[in-house]
């Protein structure tokens, strides 16, 4: 799956941006769709789990009845090259599994081909980080009670099946959630409203929950594997960082504020009020709109393209000295740099300035070059 119409077939992004999206969820029914199948099975799952060098006890999690199995009681130290490491150890793993226990297996998103195209898909249809767990749970042993996310979820069935419960309640943009405890477990039992439906999920079924929503999950019959997709774009708390850098470049956030007993309190709600204004004409401007632009590219995953032996051809640029067009936006601080170079690969200058759009920084290079600023050699 490469796009966003083959995740969401038969429903067309259009709709689902128009009438689903960070509003309400969505259930997807396989039908006739393969590829949503195919995305992992239990042969894949298993050979993931057989390379234990690549888990961690943070990275490979277990959880029975609502409750996660402290790492001593499944991971033991291992000694490897780089030193002593705290790893899931594979036959204490299965003796939990035995007894139904749920493995969740995290930061996958780069394990399997599969999984590194859809990440790349979503995080750049979103401008979002995206995430990815695999769950594999067992007949009639639930992993975590009713619960919301801070991300909206793309859960996508690969094997066996599993009945999600949606809830009435929807927590309000949540960013922050509270300690995993049993009083916490009880308050979003008690919070989370009156079951809405339940939707039984197949292989090849893909169910959309916005940030927020009230759910559990557990699997009917057999065994069960699924994957989800956390997506999570920017939010309003990013201008908070990016401002203050474009600010204390202003001399006016440098200056000392005057005592609040100062004139009856007015020369600080002066100053206060003169800074709100000036904060407020730096959020306008176009450059701190390509600030969050190359913030959210930043977050974009790349999936990696080594083709060994085969390496990559470089595409080496000398600057001739003639003045070369001006760039606008993100792109124009990788041209910045390229001009100041005696000469560059243009492969080099992508990686450099991987949070502009490589798209953009080409057609800058090929302007570039065609009014003579640039020279291939």
């Amino acid at each position: 799956m490469h796009s966003l119409d083959e995740l969401l077939h038969p429903i067309t992004p259009d709709r689902f941006f128009a009438e689903f999206h960070g509003r309400k969820p969505l259930h997807i029914p396989a039908g006739d769709s393969v590829g949503k199948r195919s995305l992992l099975d239990w042969a894949e799952f298993s050979r993931l789990l057989n390379q234990s060098s690549i888990w961690s006890a943070s990275s490979l999690k277990l959880v029975r009845d609502t409750v996660a199995v402290p790492p001593d009681q499944y991971c033991r130290i291992v000694k490897t090259q780089s030193g002593q490491v705290l790893r899931p150890d594979p036959a204490k793993v299965a003796v939990f599994m035995a007894t139904g226990a749920s493995v969740i297996a995290g930061d996958a998103q780069e394990l399997t081909p599969n999984l590194s195209a859809v990440t790349a898909m979503l995080g750049r249809a979103f401008a979002a980080a995206v995430g990815v767990n695999l769950y594999c749970s067992f007949k009639g042993v639930r992993a975590f009670g009713a619960h919301y996310d801070l991300h909206d979820v793309f859960a996508l069935q690969v094997e066996g099946e599993k009945v999600w419960r949606l809830y009435e309640n929807r927590a309000d943009a949540p960013v922050d959630f509270p300690a995993d405890t049993p009083d916490t477990r009880r308050w979003l039992e008690q919070s989370r409203g009156r079951l809405m439906t339940e939707v039984r999920m197949r292989p090849g079924d893909v169910l959309y929950l916005p940030r927020g929503w009230y759910h559990d999950a557990l699997a009917q019959d057999g065994a069960s594997l699924h994957v989800t997709f956390s997506v999570t774009p920017l939010y309003g708390r990013i201008i908070f960082s990016l401002l203050e850098h474009a600010a204390m470049q202003d001399p006016a956030f440098r200056a000392f504020m005057p005592p609040a007993d100062q004139d009856g309190g007015k020369a600080l709600q002066a100053h206060l009020s003169d800074l709100g204004q000036r904060l407020a004409r730096l959020a306008a401007l176009p450059a701190f709109r390509d600030e969050i632009a190359m913030t959210q590219e930043r977050l974009i995953a790349r999936p990696a393209r080594f083709d060994l032996p085969q390496t990559t051809t470089l595409t080496a640029y000398r600057w001739t000295g003639v003045r070369g067009p001006a760039c606008a936006g993100p792109a124009a601080h990788a041209m910045q740099w390229a001009m100041s170079q005696a000469d560059f690969a243009l492969e080099d200058l992508i990686a450099q300035f991987d949070f502009v759009a490589e798209a953009d920084i080409r057609a800058a290079i090929e302007q570039a070059e065609k009014a003579g600023a640039l020279k291939r050699f």
